[in-house]
């Protein structure tokens, strides 16, 4: 088929089928980033095989380049005054949430499971996700209003920042600690390494930072912006990549030092969101493509530990997040039902997990498609049942 062996005629089927098939799929009422996901499953190589193998061998750099762009929007988010104005309830409930998921789901595979450490901690870390739209997305259908609503929004929009941080820790780890032989194993090593690949991200974003801010004073119009901004965040992506540093913290470092050096710089994320539709869609439905439907029949457990344990670690680090903060009893109660929906950064730290582990990766991200399609399908229903039971909709 034509599509086979073309990579720009698949390219444009990618992106029509995604954006007709997506509207299709969504009149049924199912979100946006499961009806991509979907799609891509149709039209991959398991099924109509439409996609080029040209693009499919080309996902690990579009997926590296899309979670770049994400993590630098993540990182508006850091404003040090927002931090100070949504106050210790979100920052408390979000983190412990966010950590409650990562360790259950890491005891589960580690203890019931009885898999390798490295597996445990990626699911972990991957685990902690939430995905912002879904629960922004209810919130809006059924005009939620009051502090119960005011906690979850602040809760998602920073979740996604914890996920990128915990992901970036355990994956050096992992790598570390897969490296290292059970001979010439060292702590202090691996410790050291998974230091160096964090710190140094950090330290990267921060001085692109600066440079970004300093040099934009050059920029006149806002064609001028969006190359200008696109271009510091591919070298940073670049840069990252090749000093073997965390892609993910380094972007959203640099969105966070960004956010609080330059008082004018939502002009810079404002810029993004002209173009970042379509790379989106290109990167959801390739994720879609990418599923090895085979592996669906093998994941059993794997799967269901991984929904049934996360579920448990959101609601009950959000629960003792509420206590810690005393947070209102609606609150403690309901909030982590709000937080279920799992989409963009679990597919994309998955993608990461698969192209770092490649015996174990692609299991790694079957799982994640798979459990990200039943979250994004009965997040939603949680979201809307903790609403009511808080009293703010009917």
């Amino acid at each position: 088929m034509i599509g086979m062996n073309n990579t720009i005629f698949s390219l444009g089927l990618i992106l029509l089928f995604g954006f007709i098939g997506a509207k299709i799929i969504r009149g049924i009422r199912i979100p946006a980033i499961t009806a991509y996901l979907l799609v891509g499953i149709i039209i991959g190589p398991y099924m109509l095989n439409l996609v080029s193998k040209g693009i499919l061998g080309s996902s690990g750099l579009i997926s590296n380049i899309v979670l770049g762009f994400i993590a630098f929007s993540i990182g508006q988010n850091f404003l040090i005054s927002t931090f100070r104005k949504i106050g210790r309830p979100v920052l408390w409930i979000s983190i412990l949430e966010a950590g409650g998921a990562w360790i259950l789901v890491t005891l589960a595979f580690l203890f019931i499971l009885k898999q390798p450490f490295h597996i445990a901690f990626l699911f972990g870390a991957i685990s902690s996700a939430t995905a912002p739209a879904a629960t922004t997305m209810v919130i809006r259908e059924y005009k939620a209003k009051g502090s119960f609503t005011d906690t979850l929004l602040g809760i998602v929009a920073i979740d996604d920042a914890w996920c990128l941080i915990i992901f970036a820790i355990s994956l050096a780890i992992s790598k570390s600690v897969v490296a290292s032989t059970a001979a010439s194993f060292l702590l202090p090593k691996v410790v050291f390494h998974s230091l160096l690949e964090i710190f140094g991200a950090f330290i990267l974003g921060g001085v692109f930072a600066v440079a970004l801010s300093y040099f934009s004073r050059y920029t006149r119009t806002s064609e001028d912006l969006l190359i200008y901004t696109i271009g510091f965040i591919l070298l940073n992506i670049g840069l990252s990549i090749y000093l073997h540093l965390s892609v993910l913290l380094s972007c959203m470092s640099m969105g966070a030092a960004l956010v609080n050096i330059n008082r004018v710089s939502f002009k810079f994320f404002d810029t993004l969101r002209s173009i970042d539709s379509p790379l989106y869609l290109l990167f959801f439905v390739l994720a879609g493509a990418n599923l090895d439907i085979g592996l669906l029949k093998t994941l059993g457990l794997s799967g269901l530990f991984y929904l049934i344990f996360r579920s448990f670690g959101k609601i009950g680090g959000a629960y003792l997040g509420g206590r810690i903060s005393t947070s209102s009893y609606r609150i403690r109660r309901y909030i982590g039902l709000g937080l279920f929906p799992q989409a963009g950064v679990a597919l994309g730290v998955a993608l990461i997990a698969k192209a770092n582990f490649p015996q174990i990766g692609e299991m790694i991200f079957s799982t994640i498609v798979a459990t990200t399609i039943i979250y994004e399908l009965i997040g939603p229903s949680f979201t809307k049942f903790a609403l009511r039971k808080a009293g703010e909709i009917l």
